[in-house]
């Protein structure tokens, strides 16, 4: 519910910024506007953990590939090193 929000950034006191927008929108009910506006942050929480338990998962991905690149790594560095290592004729 932005407007109300712009309204009382603008100095408005919340209740008569929730009249407000209930004229402007055509709502009968500034109590209407109230319960939107109650119910907003609920619903911007829901979509920030979606989005939040997506990155978690690419995060994951991600992690995983590292650890078998890493793990390659180590493995070239050890047959590399043995190479080094080996008496030459």
């Amino acid at each position: 519910m932005d407007m109300v929000a712009q309204l009382v950034a603008h100095g408005s006191a919340e209740w008569p910024a929730m009249r407000k927008t209930a004229d402007l929108l055509g709502v009968t009910s500034a109590e209407t506007v109230r319960q939107w506006v109650r119910k907003a942050p609920a619903a911007d929480a829901e979509g920030a953990s979606r989005a939040d338990n997506e990155e978690i998962r690419r995060l994951k991905q991600e992690v995983a590939e590292l650890k078998r690149a890493n793990g390659i790594l180590k493995a070239a560095s050890v047959f590399f090193a043995a190479e080094i290592d080996r008496p030459h004729r």
